[in-house]
């Protein structure tokens, strides 16, 4: 990991608490005087007490407060500001940020691991984005090798992460260090990456707030890709809803970096995200519970009595709730679990190797590696196709061997684009019967399993949402017995973003669940 400062100059830690803050109340407190350079150091000065426990940051950025001192002079100078300028953040190791290293979380592809370097020349569109709104980005976080689980992070070249709200649990994954981060103060918010789980688990695992958007509403171009053509989406985790929602705002958007986003124009709402956040957004709303109609695995019975604690809240706030609405659809039918996953249908990934070879020749001409090839070559001591490799399950999906075989062609997605069809036909014609704003479920079937082990985090959403293109907003909703949080995911049509993060909001601000945690070294 890249050096912390050991003694950063000391903020004044009794004029601004960083612990649980917002975008509001890091905007109140430069309203009120504080410097973003005051604000960057103490939060340096958490990175530098708790990291080294929690390993959430693996790469520093050098110029961060040099970024915050930036923003205090054109703050000093009257300029107009958005609510993210000043405030410090974390990118997720695989988004490109210019001249720092995007590793995958391969020992491969770290120099400080025995490996070679990744140095993109420019910032990925989402990264150059938050650059723009004036955020201080502090670090990078860490993955698992290639972000290809959804549990943890454990294989990292970096080491694990330890889930900060229940240390002797999964964090989580891949996005793990960025949620790590956000839950341990170590920043006030944090880019995350979903192609299979990676924002909601992480989220969910750690009582935060994680916003997966639809497929095409933020660019992913200049994000190692697992599945950059079909699944992969870019967002936000978070403490709270309305930081997500600002997040979002500066998030979305067309760019011609990536053309996929034109899909998004006309998708937004007029005033933003943020505009939008209403305390009574659930009142009327006709929401679908968890059943065997979406997905026919059972909660536990600890998940099923949280579960309905949470339904009896959200009732409460005046919406209407329908049990099993997809009952009889056959929605539960076209999921195809790869074998030894728990439920993870890997359709949409026969793109990787083509993805990939595309990722690389973006990251300019300097890159030490430009091509598949050039990747093949690096990593061929660990094939991560081959028997063992994290990615062996690839081989598993029909289409995926003549796309491996030749990367440089797009790959045939029939299966993949099949299935999504079916799924967003068969939602479209039973929301429209019934009447349905959303979804509301568990966001886990039950509790998390041990930090090492086997088992897995046992979702209710991922295969289905990400082959959809769906969004999902995550939100605390209580604790299991054993203290791991437990999070209801609000899931909806496409392009919806807007009426999740309402009702999200509607439900936060009325049961307040988000909590700091104990942390180690506090």
């Amino acid at each position: 990991m890249d050096a912390i400062p050991a003694n950063p100059i000391p903020a004044n830690p009794t004029a601004v608490d960083p612990v649980e803050m917002t975008v509001a109340d890091a905007q109140a407190a430069f309203a009120a005087g504080t410097t973003s350079e005051t604000l960057t150091r103490l939060f340096l000065e958490r990175i530098a007490l708790h990291n080294p426990h929690y390993n959430a940051l693996i790469v520093m950025n050098p110029d961060a407060l040099a970024d915050a001192r930036a923003i205090d002079r054109r703050r000093a100078a009257g300029e107009e500001l958005g609510p993210l300028a000043g405030v410090p953040v974390v990118i997720k190791d695989t988004m490109d940020v210019a001249g720092l290293p995007s590793t995958g979380g391969w020992r491969f592809l770290s120099a400080k691991a025995g490996g070679t370097d990744l140095i993109p020349e420019t910032d990925s569109p989402v990264v150059a984005r938050m650059r723009a709104a004036g955020c201080v980005m502090l670090g990078k976080t860490n993955v698992p090798v290639l972000s290809a689980t959804g549990s943890h992070a454990n294989d990292s070249w970096a080491g694990p992460t330890i889930n900060v709200a229940a240390p002797d649990c999964i964090p989580g994954g891949s996005s793990a260090g960025t949620a790590a981060a956000v839950a341990a103060s170590m920043a006030v918010l944090g880019l995350a990456e979903e192609t299979g789980g990676s924002i909601q688990n992480p989220a969910s695992a750690h009582g935060l707030v994680g916003l997966k958007p639809t497929f095409g509403l933020v660019p992913n171009a200049g994000v190692m890709p697992l599945a950059g053509s079909t699944r992969d989406v870019v967002g936000p985790i978070a403490r709270c809803v309305r930081d997500a929602a600002l997040t979002l705002d500066v998030l979305a958007g067309y760019t011609a970096a990536d053309p996929k986003t034109v899909a998004g124009i006309g998708k937004r709402p007029a005033g933003g995200y943020a505009s939008g956040l209403d305390p009574s957004a659930l009142r009327g709303k006709r929401l679908g519970l968890y059943g065997p109609g979406w997905r026919d695995r059972p909660l536990s019975a600890e998940t099923a009595e949280l579960y309905r604690g949470a339904q009896a809240e959200i009732a409460a706030r005046g919406a209407v709730l329908v049990e099993d609405p997809l009952a009889g659809s056959g929605f539960a039918d076209i999921g195809r679990p790869v074998e030894g996953s728990d439920h993870y249908d890997a359709r949409g990934m026969e793109s990787v190797a083509f993805d990939l070879h595309q990722y690389l020749g973006r990251m300019g001409p300097s890159a030490a590696l430009r091509s598949f090839a050039d990747f093949a070559a690096a990593t061929a001591e660990e094939d991560c196709f081959a028997p063992g490799g994290v990615l062996h399950m690839m081989h598993q999906l029909p289409q995926f061997g003549p796309a491996l075989a030749d990367p440089l062609t797009p790959p045939d997605l029939s299966d993949f684009l099949a299935a999504r069809e079916s799924y967003l036909a068969i939602l479209d014609r039973v929301m429209a019967r019934e009447r349905l704003d959303g979804f509301v479920f568990p966001q886990m079937r039950d509790a998390l399993p041990p930090l090492h082990g086997t088992e897995t985090l046992h979702e209710t959403t991922v295969c289905e949402i990400n082959i959809a293109g769906l969004p999902g907003l995550t939100v605390p909703a209580g604790r299991y017995a054993s203290g791991a949080p437990f999070n209801l995911i609000f899931v909806g049509p496409l392009w919806s973003e807007a009426a999740l993060l309402g009702m999200a909001y509607d439900y936060e601000t009325a049961t307040r669940y988000r909590c700091a945690p104990t942390l180690h070294g506090a």
